[in-house]
């Protein structure tokens, strides 16, 4: 392989700031929504994002999870991170549905009905309900006789996918029996079996007898690449420069589709995480295979390649979470006690940035990678001369002396943001909530008054520097805000983003609608609802992509950042 010494994508952003919105898709939901945000959602954002000055959307991974319910909530643990997840699929979209019989339009529409009543509520999602609606409605537009022209636009994908895609739905096909064996035992006799799958060499003799399942789930793959497409495609129609960026996850569960037909290139035994750190004080356990770094590189990297290629295909750039994963990961033995007994292992990282330089510039993709915790110095400085950009957070951006860093300081290389979804939105930070959140959770190593005392402080420093530049007023003895009230404080932070030199903005659709709640709480599984909260707004009710132009945070926030970064007024003049 011969990898650019530099990714030409990035450099041509050089000239001038672009901004643009980050979002879980799954808790943007619309009233065409069967009660999770989905990709027509995602090109209505983007349509939304576009027409307000936006570059591009940044959403949480889309890999598939399991073929069916219960599905895993986190989309940062899939079961593969080539493929898509079909719970994103916008049913009436696809183009078989125009053409079903009367009886299964409105058995169709029957189970839409029963999942739209869930997009107003601000309870937490539930995907395994939209989920089992949507198989259960897309197999009955997988039926549908395809044209002759979709006959073929259906099998140029398929040729091109290749054996991945061909054991990806075998697997799926599998996983889908299984999991009906089980649940037949468990109402047979009260059991709960686990499902178990054949070695994939023994699997091989089992692709004619479920040759029928097999197409199903491959077809689910080529309407999920059709949406993508359109969804991008509305960005860029839109005025977006960029459009979609997908996030890449660390890696994928143990028992999960890629560790069954990629067994031969990732490690066994062992789960990678993160050591313990001043956010997460116990260390982090991420129950992920690693990559084996000489298999992998035996083989040609040809896995790591394909999966670039796959997420690549309707995508303006690529969010690699954890990018220092490509130098090295943090593996914790099996039976440990606790992820502060793990170690360093390290991997060809010229092989492993070089193949994603060359995988994002025949795309024509730029790249973003996550570049916070704990890292060699070195690290940053190697992937800037590559063309990588990293990964800043106001909140977590310092000098040497302890200090809020300056933002004039900051990398120009970058994607600059005030959140991140592994905290609170910025008003849930503002009151001190992930300091609660922890302490209720037990996953704290000091007492909670001391933890409170530093966030203070911690806010305080950032809010000072807003003041220092005039963008909050001189702080009044009523308030550590400054007399100003919590969005006018939220749009501050903003617009202090906007003084780094960072080519990439990035606002947080929680932040621009006032939610408060935590998507994610970093060192818990069942302990909180990751990934389970629904987009509401200050009040807590729920907020669909139809309110937010008539939204005035929304609009006040993407005005004020469109003023900081090109100067536009906030009447658009």
């Amino acid at each position: 392989m011969v990898t650019p010494d530099r990714l030409a994508t990035t450099g041509r952003l050089s000239d001038r700031q672009r901004w643009g919105l980050m979002a879980q898709l799954y808790s943007v939901r619309s009233r065409r929504s069967w009660g999770i945000g989905d990709f027509a959602d995602l090109a209505d954002l983007a349509a939304l994002g576009a027409g307000e000055g936006a570059s591009f959307v940044l959403v949480n991974p889309l890999h598939a999870s399991g073929p069916v319910p219960p599905l895993e909530d986190s989309p940062y643990l899939p079961s593969t991170r080539r493929f898509v997840n079909p719970l994103y699929l916008r049913i009436e979209d696809i183009p078989e549905y125009g053409y079903l019989p009367a009886e299964d339009r409105a058995r169709i529409e029957e189970l839409a009905r029963g999942r739209r009543s869930a997009n107003s509520s601000a309870a937490l999602l539930d995907r395994d309900a939209s989920y089992a609606a949507k198989l259960a409605a897309l197999d009955l537009v997988w039926r549908v006789p395809r044209s002759p022209a979709r006959e073929q636009a259906y099998a140029r994908f398929c040729a091109g996918a290749g054996q991945g895609l061909a054991d990806f739905a075998l697997w799926s096909a599998l996983t889908e029996r299984a999991a009906s064996s089980a649940a037949e035992a468990s109402a047979a006799d009260g059991a709960s079996p686990a499902p178990e799958l054949p070695a994939p060499a023994e699997a091989g003799r089992l692709r004619e007898e479920h040759v029928e399942r097999i197409d199903f789930y491959r077809w689910l793959q080529w309407v999920c690449d059709e949406q993508l497409e359109a969804a991008q495609r509305t960005a860029l129609a839109g005025g977006m420069e960029i459009g979609l960026l997908h996030d890449l996850a660390v890696g994928v569960r143990p028992d999960g589709a890629d560790a069954w037909t990629l067994s031969e290139v990732l490690a066994a035994g062992v789960s990678v995480g993160a050591p313990p750190d001043m956010f997460n004080q116990q260390g982090q356990n991420w129950s992920q295979p690693p990559w084996h770094p000489t298999r992998l590189a035996e083989s040609g990297y040809a896995a790591y390649r394909d999966m670039l290629r796959t997420i690549l295909r309707h995508a303006g750039g690529i969010r690699v979470d954890h990018i220092l994963g490509l130098f090295r990961l943090w593996w914790i033995p099996e039976g440990s006690s606790s992820p502060a007994e793990g170690t360093y292992v390290h991997y060809d990282h010229e092989a492993l940035v070089g193949i994603l330089a060359l995988e994002a510039q025949r795309a024509g993709a730029i790249v973003i990678g996550e570049d916070l915790g704990t890292f060699e110095p070195w690290v940053r400085d190697y992937l800037a001369e590559r063309g990588v950009f990293g990964t800043s957070i106001l909140w977590f951006e310092y000098d040497d002396a302890g200090a809020p860093l300056a933002p004039e300081k900051y990398r120009q290389g970058c994607l600059t943001s005030v959140n991140t979804h592994d905290l609170p939105p910025t008003a849930g930070y503002l009151a001190g909530e992930h300091v609660r959140l922890r302490e209720s959770l037990g996953l704290l190593e000091r007492p909670v008054e001391e933890e409170l005392e530093a966030a203070r402080a911690e806010i305080s420093g950032v809010l000072d520097l807003a003041r220092e530049r005039g963008l909050l007023p001189a702080s009044p003895a009523d308030g550590a805000e400054g007399g100003a009230d919590e969005q006018r404080v939220i749009e501050a932070l903003y617009e202090l983003t906007a003084l780094a030199p960072s080519s990439l903005l990035g606002i947080a659709l929680v932040d621009a609608v006032g939610d408060r709640r935590t998507q994610n709480q970093p060192g818990t599984h069942r302990e909180y609802p990751n990934w389970r909260i629904p987009l509401t707004g200050p009040d807590g009710a729920a907020v669909l992509l139809e309110d937010l132009p008539a939204t005035a945070r929304f609009a006040s926030l993407l005005a004020a950042m469109r003023e900081a970064v090109d100067g536009t007024d906030r009447a658009g003049g």
